[in-house]
């Protein structure tokens, strides 16, 4: 791909791939070890092939887009495999990503093309309780970078933000902190001069959360039309949420937010009806899909 041309557009992705473990047990924990050929889903090195193609198949349908954001990654050796040895190994993807303080060993990550983009920086943004403390969950990924060709620099933040698995009132507590964590990193960002500022990510919540409002006016949630029409990422027993969301200054003149659901990412919905994300499990029953989360798209006009 060429460098960045007046009128260009950047093709921006995020995911959650749903524990995109290695088939090595690592002794990293008990995830590592359950996502392994002898734990309890007997992850071979051949099912994790299969999701890595997948996960190469559906960036190539979405129009290789220039930057990836991704959740639920283990490490950096299961995205050199995805960038090595599937269909992607012939384009110009580079990684970004930082091990996190995840109990369970998932991080976020970020792929590029350096056609498009020359890297500046990035580092992982530990997320804080009430005390100081470095929370147990994904940091925020902020990764910096000048178009190849000119134009004006950018900012990514790819987010996981804290779950509902525990106490309701905790985890609110959790998500609250990990937005207002954001939300000084993109003011710390326009601090320095950059205006144009993407955050991308699995929220774990969705837009009707009133928390999100504290991110405006730096960023505005490119999710919310989208959430109107009932559109979601996930399907939880019968219903779409969407959980999984863009944020962008106004100066990136981004959006609109686009939902991908390529065929090959899908199945029926036998019980409720309609079609629902093809996971790679269902408990330990092997599927063969990728994720229960959709991905989502967006553009943004170069400058």
């Amino acid at each position: 791909m060429a460098a960045i041309q007046p009128g260009d557009s950047l093709k921006v992705l995020f995911w959650n791939l749903e524990n995109y473990f290695d088939w090595r047990d690592g002794g990293a924990g008990s995830a590592d070890t359950e996502f392994s050929s002898k734990g309890d889903k007997r992850w071979t090195k051949r099912r994790f092939k299969a999701k890595s193609n997948a996960i190469a198949k559906t960036l190539l349908w979405a129009g290789t887009p220039d930057v990836v954001g991704l959740a639920e990654v283990e490490n950096k050796f299961a995205l050199k495999r995805l960038l090595e040895d599937t269909a992607l190994r012939k384009l110009d993807y580079k990684i970004v990503h930082f091990d996190s303080p995840d109990p369970r060993g998932i991080d976020v990550a970020l792929l590029y093309r350096s056609s498009r983009l020359k890297f500046v920086r990035a580092k992982p943004c530990h997320i804080y309780g009430k005390k100081g403390e470095v929370l147990t969950t994904r940091d925020i990924l902020l990764a910096q970078f000048k178009p190849v060709g000119g134009g004006e620099p950018i900012a990514f933040l790819v987010n996981h933000h804290p779950s509902k698995y525990s106490g309701v009132e905790e985890t609110n507590k959790r998500r609250e902190r990990a937005v207002k964590r954001l939300r000084a990193l993109a003011d710390s960002l326009q601090g320095a001069g950059y205006k144009r500022i993407v955050a991308m990510g699995d929220m774990n919540d969705t837009p009707a959360n009133p928390v999100y409002k504290k991110l405006s006016p730096t960023l505005r949630n490119l999710a919310e039309p989208l959430h109107k029409k009932g559109q979601g990422t996930i399907r939880y027993d019968g219903d779409w949420e969407l959980i999984d969301m863009f944020f962008a200054t106004p100066a990136t003149n981004a959006g609109p937010m686009r939902i991908l659901h390529p065929a090959f990412l899908t199945e029926n919905d036998k019980k409720h009806g309609g079609e629902k994300p093809l996971r790679t499990y269902s408990g330990k029953k092997y599927l063969g899909g990728v994720s229960d989360h959709r991905p989502i798209q967006v553009s943004l006009p170069c400058k």
